[in-house]
């Protein structure tokens, strides 16, 4: 990893754990092995390292995602896949957790990169839900992009739940029941 990417590395971690605020440039350089010198070198000051590693977080989130919810099988089984897909519950989303800096929240800057990845989240799950509701797997009562909202506001409420509760158990409960929500849109297969 070069110098460049141990910086975002370091940034992405550190607000993760810490918040914007409590990110320094000392702690990131500390952290990525980095002199002062390289660190501006490479970018003028922290917000520019804070908007990289925002990005790539958010680049890494959607990618993660549309490998899932992009996958063969129905709509139901891709959404099922992605929500149950392997994650570090009690750590919350890289990106949700964004959503409760002040800092980031207040710049613009910042906060684009946040506001897109849960617009394009959005979007992507109502992408899903509206082929399988195209296809008869759903009836036709069900609104995609209101489900698509739900499904995206349970995921960050679970993490919130199971991080207060410093259990992944209400995440999974938060899960399943978005699930059973969705099934109950479910049209029958005929032929079982």
């Amino acid at each position: 990893m070069d110098t460049v990417d141990r910086l975002i590395e370091s940034t992405r971690e550190l607000l993760w754990e810490r918040g914007y605020v409590g990110t320094s440039p000392k702690a990131i350089q500390q952290r990525a092995g980095a002199g002062q010198g390289s660190m501006y070198h490479h970018f003028t000051g922290k917000p520019e390292l804070a908007l990289a590693a925002i990005d790539r977080s958010a680049r890494e989130l959607c990618s993660a995602a549309d490998a899932e919810l992009a996958a063969p099988g129905s709509a139901v089984e891709r959404v099922t896949a992605y929500l149950r897909r392997e994650r570090d519950v009690l750590r919350g989303c890289p990106i949700g957790r964004l959503t409760q800096d002040p800092e980031i929240m207040a710049d613009p800057m910042l906060r684009e990169p946040v506001t897109q990845t849960f617009d394009w989240m959005r979007r992507r799950l109502a992408r899903v839900l509206t082929e399988g509701r195209d296809r008869g797997e759903f009836d036709a009562s069900l609104n995609a992009d209101a489900t698509a909202s739900t499904i995206v506001a349970v995921l960050q409420g679970g993490y919130v739940l199971a991080r207060a509760a410093g259990s992944a158990e209400p995440f999974d409960e938060a899960v399943t029941g978005v699930l059973g929500l969705l099934a109950g849109h479910v049209v029958p297969d005929e032929n079982s």
